[in-house]
């Protein structure tokens, strides 16, 4: 929504500017850039981002991490992403350079983890820049959390019928979206 209120301050601003300064050729530009703008921000919304609820009650995914396939599993009750040793090497960050100063509680117990940025953090076609993470040392857990650093950052996400929906932001920047084909090709959801 602040992506959204963000936009429209801006273009109204835009607007004032225009007309304060009084042409009329860059008062109708200004109004036919504004009517475009809106009419892009009523295209349909992309479809919600749905993960079925597996046998033992989890949501299991499989996400891209800088690019590479990740198998995850939902976390609402972890602050960050977590990440296992063994992913993060795969993924190629740099595990020599990582300070394991971070307390952390997981479900074998007490350990410390390591603070990190993920560039790129895709779940479908929902895909956010910049997303603070953490890294357990080697053998501390089995699989990796999506948890809230990721999860904040969407429009809203909620279960529906044993199904989890992940509802990114509307694209009202009217930047061209891959095709549907392509899409489809990114969603790397079970």
């Amino acid at each position: 929504m602040s992506r959204v209120l963000l936009v429209l301050v801006t273009l109204a601003a835009t607007a004032g500017a225009v007309v304060a300064y009084g042409d009329p050729e860059q008062i109708a530009r200004a109004s036919d850039q504004v009517s475009q703008m809106l009419r892009r921000r009523n295209v349909q919304p992309e479809p919600p981002v749905q993960i079925a609820r597996g046998n033992a009650g989890e949501f299991a995914l499989h996400a891209k991490i800088n690019g590479v396939k990740a198998p995850m599993v939902i976390d609402t009750g972890a602050t960050s992403v977590v990440l296992t040793w063994e992913t993060a090497k795969a993924i190629g960050l740099p595990l020599e350079m990582l300070e394991y100063n971070v307390d952390v509680e997981t479900a074998s117990g007490h350990t410390k983890a390591a603070r990190l940025t993920l560039d790129r953090l895709a779940v479908g076609h929902l895909v956010e820049k910049s997303v603070p993470a953490l890294v357990v040392p080697r053998g501390q857990m089995k699989t990796n959390l999506l948890g809230m650093s990721f999860l904040d950052r969407l429009e809203s996400w909620g279960v529906q019928a044993d199904k989890l929906m992940l509802n990114g932001y509307p694209d009202v920047t009217g930047s061209i979206k891959p095709s549907r084909r392509h899409r489809r090709d990114r969603a790397d959801i079970n």
